[in-house]
């Protein structure tokens, strides 16, 4: 099983950031999915390229600004997968910022170099619509 981390302070308030993922049917940010559905805690999507996309919301907590989800249904089978994106405010003489912590733990390891794509065009372009360029 592989692990992928992604991990930034960005510039910006942790409500603000928080906006972005606590919607859950929200897309604006992920590059190649044009719309998100949501029933019952799961979230469907159709990624370009790849196919039909099914997860399981696992934890959505706004207390603690966490969200955790499982894809439990993919065109590719996966043993194993769990994304966790916590955020956490920092405080500093420049204001509020937010700590962006996107843990992803993935197995079979062939798929891995893929998912970390993924979640990297997705930071960028969250950075691109917290900067308002989206």
């Amino acid at each position: 099983m592989k692990t992928l981390i992604i991990e930034e302070v960005l510039p910006y308030p942790l409500t603000e950031v928080w906006e972005v993922f606590s919607d859950v049917t929200r897309c604006d940010w992920v590059p190649a999915v044009e719309s998100i559905s949501e029933q019952g805690g799961d979230r469907s999507f159709t990624l370009e390229g790849i196919g039909e996309v099914q997860e399981k919301i696992l934890t959505l907590d706004h207390e603690n600004y966490c969200l955790q989800y499982s894809a439990i249904k993919t065109p590719t089978p996966l043993e194993h997968h769990l994304a966790t994106i916590q955020l956490t405010s920092v405080l500093s003489s420049a204001g509020e910022s937010c700590d962006f912590t996107w843990t992803t733990e993935i197995a079979p390891d062939q798929f891995a170099e893929a998912i970390d794509h993924g979640m990297a065009v997705s930071f960028a372009g969250l950075k691109s619509v917290l900067a308002g360029d989206r």
